[in-house]
């Protein structure tokens, strides 16, 4: 089956036996604590150099490890820039050089990014039931509660809940001319089935995610360093990149792959605007096999020049836009009433970047409408 979400749950601790893996265990599972008590900085700048020593993990090549390893490298990072009064500007080569290291060998920037926010995030409560909203929980968290919790879960149901719909979206991306209709139709109402869990799923944020505390309490810790009038000179990691400033987006679901896979699969297109290139960046992000399946899709499908000359595929076709199109309508709703509605709110905690801004640094309320209106007026 092809896609981006491994039914397996990701490592929840280390195989590997080491002190430092240990420690790294240790210190993530303490974030929230630590936030609390303002004791992030001071316990890190306390470690030895190779406190987090990853040289087994990296000798080993145990890919679940490594991205276990990433998860809780990120996340403390990021408690260490976002987690005091103010923005720190300089890592400490403690934390730096095996993020770095790690980054390097997964093919991604050394910044939290959706896939260990969200990916290589979760474990399943009970190992016997499935996949759902009431049977996962999160392995890394900064302050941790219900919301933070449900903001991240919903993502995690959301891509397994998409697997269907990306294994059919690769599927129609194989079709050809010597196929029949039936076989683009099976492929188009896998994916329609697929995406209503999809969009049924995401429905559910509001429950037990409140906007005041998402934008107050989760959204500061996964900000960027690029485009953040927070860090504007950037990030430098000790001792790594000659001591440059380094300038990386931050978390966001535009780097998630579902929608930009589903897109090439289907054909449909976007006219330039300024969120084109930030969203080719977000792929950047993803894993390099992430990259390059959605990159396959969009030269390989020709779905759509076949369904313009099958008036029988029609319905189908709109109907998988359709669902893109809700969910799209949704992400804009919750960008409403999540970021720009409490942009508008003062609070002594701050804002943990630009209040325009979505985490990845872009304005995007605009181009979120833009997004939604053109899917829908790629119907046939």
């Amino acid at each position: 089956m092809h896609t981006f979400f491994s039914k397996k749950p990701p490592l929840k601790s280390f195989k590997t036996k080491s002190i430092s893996l240990n420690r790294l265990s240790s210190i993530a599972s303490h974030l929230p604590k630590l936030l609390l008590t303002n004791k992030v900085q001071t316990t890190i700048n306390n470690l030895s150099v190779n406190a987090f020593s990853i040289n087994k993990l990296i000798k080993n090549k145990n890919v679940k490890e490594i991205n276990l390893a990433m998860s809780h490298l990120s996340f403390i990072a990021h408690a260490y820039i976002w987690g005091g009064n103010k923005p720190q500007h300089i890592l400490p080569e403690v934390i730096a050089k095996p993020w770095v290291r790690l980054s390097r060998y997964l093919g991604r920037p050394p910044i939290l990014s959706y896939a260990s926010y969200c990916l290589d995030n979760w474990y399943k409560i009970d190992n016997d039931k499935p996949i759902s909203l009431d049977n996962v929980a999160l392995i890394n968290n900064f302050l941790g509660g219900v919301d933070e919790d449900w903001f991240v879960t919903i993502h995690v149901c959301i891509e397994d809940a998409a697997s269907e719909a990306i294994n059919a979206a690769y599927n129609l991306s194989k079709l050809n001319q010597t196929n029949k209709v039936n076989d683009f139709s099976i492929e188009l109402k896998a994916i329609i089935k697929s995406l209503k869990k999809v969009n049924h799923i995401f429905s559910k944020m509001p429950d037990k995610c409140d906007p005041y505390i998402y934008y107050h309490r989760v959204r500061p810790y996964i900000f960027g360093t690029k485009d953040n009038p927070d860090l504007k000179n950037g990030l430098i990691y000790e001792n790594q990149f000659n001591n440059l400033p380094q300038f990386y987006r931050g978390e966001t679901g535009a780097q998630s792959s579902i929608i930009p896979f589903l897109d090439g699969a289907l054909g449909i297109t976007h006219t330039n605007d300024n969120l084109r290139p930030y969203l080719n960046e977000m792929r950047d992000y993803m894993p390099p096999l992430h990259r390059k399946m959605i990159e396959n899709v969009e030269r390989e499908s020709i779905a759509k020049t076949y369904i313009n000359k099958s008036k029988k595929l029609e319905k189908e076709y709109n109907a998988c836009l359709e669902e893109i199109r809700r969910f799209r309508a949704k992400h804009l709703e919750y960008a409403a009433e999540y970021i720009h509605k409490q942009s508008q709110t003062q609070n002594a905690f701050g804002t943990g970047g630009s209040t325009i801004r979505g985490t990845g640094g872009t304005p995007f309320m605009k181009y979120l409408k833009k997004h939604r209106d053109e899917t829908g007026k790629q119907k046939v």
